[in-house]
């Protein structure tokens, strides 16, 4: 689940707002400025023209040795963009026709930044918001406000709402504002205070270690039913509002009865935003979902899924930037084949991966040099007595240079599973295909061949004896919950 909080020394990733090229007025803005105490060479904004590409476009511009710097940026109408100088980050919220004349000290950019010109007000604006709200911890999720009870939090975010508020109106007003930024304030407040209200839950069953998972009362999540929240036009630019989006439609499929771990959760993920979403948003969302499943589904069902998908984006915006991280992704995806292997074990017997044809395969990735990998050693014994006479083989491959201190370990120790060597460690063959940076590594197959998780539970894991019984037979019901071919049309 994505969370829309700003956390004191995080860098926390969201997406930059824009709308649609159908809907906006092209054009440029300049920036002049001036540094005080010039710490780098240049400065930069930054823009992220395609809300589903993590590739940003980024205009530079040289400070002179004076501190002085010009960038003209051209925008498709009202835009989120940073302002990057050196490690330090600020806002901005750029419009056709600005022309903005920036100061600030070098060493200290978001706390020390001025604007003068046509555009000030709306940047000034968020540059107080920052101070004000954003840079204080009384008024964050984290760390401190998460420890609340239901009613507690949300005395907190009903106040910390109502603060908002009162700075916006007491703020934005004449014609130095326009009506896009108006909506963009109103909806950075709005979906920041449903955002932490829907994740709130979620968030702190993950933080509160001493405690389980909250019972909420009956009413705590009517604020889902008022339809603005939903479909907001006026929320267009507001990362926020794309955030939650993405948190209320995992929040309606887990609330539906299909858990993350449900092999069907992308797909209604996917289904929901399709039939309650719309305007520009709507496939925005589809494809935030996509690209979660491209990491965490089945590779068939994120095929399917991008197909389908064409249709909901007639401009052809975000397709190809799918298709491309489809294809990024796919080799090591739920339901990808495996790459191949043939190995001699330390007893002389000849393996591959079809030899475990029909059973699960545990890969765990070594070398007799690695003390991390030595100290699940014991852990990987116990594992293996637990599903001894179990459809599932516990595979170990070493890494190792040195063959003969590899055979005398796994032997002289009589090692439990089967044992193999990578001849090369890490520049062998199969740590390229495997994509290995280091060890331990692994890697759980499902009976047919194809990855079922890249990133298991480690062999010490306590959860790792229930992730391997839930694993049995998972690869047979992935493929009864693919979508035929004339259901997807």
């Amino acid at each position: 689940m994505a969370y829309s909080i700003r956390i004191p020394g995080l860098v926390v990733a969201v997406l930059l707002a824009t709308a649609p090229l159908a809907s906006r007025a092209q054009g440029t803005v300049t920036l002049t400025g001036k540094v005080s105490g010039k710490t780098a060479d240049s400065v930069a904004v930054s823009i992220r023209e395609n809300l589903l590409d993590p590739k940003e476009h980024i205009i530079y511009a040289a400070v002179s040795d004076r501190g002085e710097f010009r960038l003209a940026v051209k925008v498709n109408g009202p835009t989120r963009a940073d302002l990057v100088y050196d490690d330090d980050v600020a806002d901005l919220f750029l419009e056709p026709g600005m022309a903005l004349e920036i100061k600030f000290k070098g060493n200290d950019l978001a706390a020390t930044i001025r604007y003068k010109g046509k555009g000030a007000e709306p940047n000034t604006y968020l540059a107080d918001v920052d101070e004000r709200f954003n840079q204080i911890d009384g008024f964050q999720v984290l760390p401190e406000n998460i420890m609340f009870y239901e009613p507690g939090f949300l005395t907190f975010l009903d106040y910390r709402r109502k603060e908002q508020r009162k700075f916006y109106e007491s703020t934005v007003d004449g014609e130095s504002y326009s009506r896009a930024f108006r909506d963009y304030a109103t909806a950075e407040i709005d979906y920041s205070y449903a955002n932490d209200r829907l994740t709130y839950q979620d968030l702190r069953e993950q933080v509160v270690a001493t405690e389980g998972r909250l019972k909420m009362t009956p009413t705590y999540y009517d604020f889902l039913n008022e339809k603005t929240l939903i479909n907001n036009p006026a929320a267009l630019n507001s990362e926020l509002h794309q955030e939650f989006l993405l948190n209320y439609v995992h929040y309606m499929v887990t609330t539906s009865g299909r858990p993350r771990t449900d092999p069907s959760f992308y797909q209604a993920c996917y289904d929901l935003a399709k039939s309650q979403l719309t305007g520009p948003t709507r496939p925005i969302v589809m494809g935030r979902v996509l690209q979660e499943s491209f990491r965490f589904g089945h590779v068939k069902q994120s095929a399917a899924m991008l197909q389908d998908f064409r249709a909901a984006d007639p401009r052809n915006e975000y397709y190809p930037v799918l298709t491309q991280d489809f294809e990024t992704h796919k080799a090591f995806a739920i339901g990808a084949p495996a790459p191949n292997f043939h190995f001699l074990t330390a007893t002389g017997d000849s393996v591959s991966l079809q030899s475990f044809a029909g059973k699960l395969i545990y890969i765990n990735f070594w070398r007799t040099t690695s003390g991390l990998a030595l100290r699940d050693l014991p852990y990987a014994a116990d594992l293996i007595k637990k599903f001894d006479g179990k459809n599932i083989v516990f595979l170990n491959v070493a890494l190792d240079e040195n063959e003969p201190a590899w055979k005398q370990l796994v032997i002289g120790k009589k090692l439990p599973g089967i044992h193999v060597r990578a001849a090369g460690g890490m520049r062998s063959a199969m740590a390229k295909a495997y994509a290995l940076q280091d060890v331990p590594a692994y890697f759980l197959l499902a009976e047919d061949g194809t990855f079922l998780n890249t990133k298991p539970k480690r062999l010490s894991s306590r959860a790792a004896v229930d992730e391997i019984k839930q694993s049995f037979g998972k690869a047979s019901t992935y493929s009864s919950t693919m979508p035929a071919a004339n259901e997807r049309k």
